[in-house]
């Protein structure tokens, strides 16, 4: 799982240095990635997670007009990339566009077996506008027995 949060740069030629602790929690799979634009926010996958993602999906009616939606709007865009010597992945021009990453972001790892990277500023901006309602999230987990 990854979690926490981390400030870094895409350099020019688009490559984002991965987080050490981010690399550990990579180091558990084969090192293949994939990225995918979200709303909001670059996802990156190990590969094996984005699978297991991808067979939930397709498991759904085909038939299901939001299903059929979901594969066209964002698995269509999932992309492979491939962490180099560095530490480094290449982030896609077109992946970058999306979920509006220019020069200076923020890795944020929610605890599941995916990270996002962000905007920097965006994030600053998210976390300001749905800070306040951390209590009441934590009164739902409690609801939910967590």
């Amino acid at each position: 799982m990854f979690r926490g949060r981390y400030q870094h740069t895409v350099d020019p030629k688009g490559r984002l240095s991965i987080p050490a602790k981010f690399r550990d929690v990579l180091a558990q799979y084969d090192g293949a990635l994939v990225v995918v634009p979200n709303e909001i926010a670059l996802e990156v996958y190990p590969f094996q997670e984005w699978e297991r993602q991808e067979r939930r999906i397709s498991e759904q009616s085909q038939f299901n007009a939001e299903v059929r939606k979901i594969g066209r709007l964002y698995i269509s865009r999932a992309k492979e990339v491939e962490l180099d010597g560095a530490g480094r992945i290449l982030l896609p021009p077109d992946s970058r566009q999306h979920a509006g990453l220019a020069k200076d972001v923020t890795l944020v790892g929610p605890g599941r077996p995916f990270f996002e990277v962000w905007d920097r500023t965006r994030f600053e901006e998210y976390e300001r506008s749905n800070g306040e309602g951390l209590p009441s999230l934590f009164e739902r987990l409690a609801q939910l027995g967590v």
